[in-house]
């Protein structure tokens, strides 16, 4: 191929884009790891801006180091101003400075398919982010996202109260949407039973009645779920990337996640819990004429 063929071909094609904003899982099973490895399975192109810095495992969270604020706008800006951005995926942001940082990167460059996985509870119980940094999170992201993905832990501390039967999860859903977000997708895995049921809550425009989805599935059976709320929300916004509408996006996104988990279920990985079988049926790398 000639050397101006090759320009040509590297200025009117590129790749699904997708950004991570979220903390480094050093264990790799979850974090801008699990991201990472989602958006490749997918056929995307994956970036990150890390918020954070890990060292744990599969038996938990040694330390955690925060990235200065500065850093995180930069990382962002480079990929925004270079590469471009399709979709974002927003994961662990610890304090109100990092919000705010956040909220005005998506604001400057004009981000709008964002999908916020509001990490705030760890596996075991611990909160992660202070309660000045929640309301941030509610009041700047919440209507700067596409969709929150909650799982019940998070919805309980968002909401203040606990939500442990699957009857109240679709209500729940509506005074999630009420917070100021445009979509809500509950999920009720936490609940005990054969089955799960996710809730997918949109806003309807000029004052209707809010569109809600029940989406059921029959649960897992694994001890390899590390990772799993990352690994979802990652999916949809990788989906979002590829062209898909919310609804496709999140339909596509949960079954490419119990792909994976039923793919992982019977390996093991550490001592602890395990993480995901991300790659089990990865995608080749899409490119899109412009």
């Amino acid at each position: 191929m000639t050397d101006s063929r090759m320009q040509e071909t590297l200025v009117t094609h590129r790749y699904p884009r997708v950004l991570s904003i979220a903390g480094s899982d050093s264990s790799g099973g979850a974090g801008i790891q699990a991201d990472l490895k989602t958006f490749s399975a997918l056929g995307c192109y994956g970036m990150t801006a890390i918020t954070a810095l890990t060292a744990q495992n599969t038996q938990g969270v040694r330390a955690i180091h925060s990235v200065p604020v500065s850093m995180l706008r930069d990382q962002i800006d480079a990929v925004v101003e270079d590469i471009g951005v399709d979709a974002v995926k927003i994961g662990m942001l610890h304090s109100p400075e990092v919000v705010e940082a956040v909220a005005q990167a998506l604001d400057a460059h004009g981000l709008k398919q964002v999908v916020l996985d509001p990490v705030m509870v760890a596996a075991n119980g611990a909160k992660l982010i202070s309660d000045e940094a929640i309301a941030v999170l509610v009041s700047e992201l919440f209507p700067r996202a596409l969709v929150v993905t909650p799982n019940l832990d998070e919805a309980s501390l968002l909401l203040g109260r606990p939500l442990t039967q699957s009857d109240a999860l679709a209500e729940a859903a509506q005074a999630l949407l009420a917070q100021g977000a445009h979509a809500i997708l509950l999920k009720g895995g936490h609940l005990p039973g054969h089955d799960v049921l996710d809730i997918l809550a949109q806003a309807h425009a000029n004052g209707q009645d809010n569109i809600l989805q029940r989406l059921h599935s029959v649960r897992i059976s694994t001890h390899n779920l590390h990772g799993t709320g990352c690994t979802l929300s990652s999916a949809i916004a990788a989906y979002l990337a590829l062209g898909c509408n919310l609804s496709e996006a999140v339909l596509a996104a949960r079954t490419y996640v119990r792909g994976a988990l039923y793919a992982g279920a019977n390996v093991r990985t550490g001592e602890g819990v395990g993480p995901l079988n991300h790659g089990f049926a990865p995608e080749a790398m899409k490119v899109y004429g412009e």
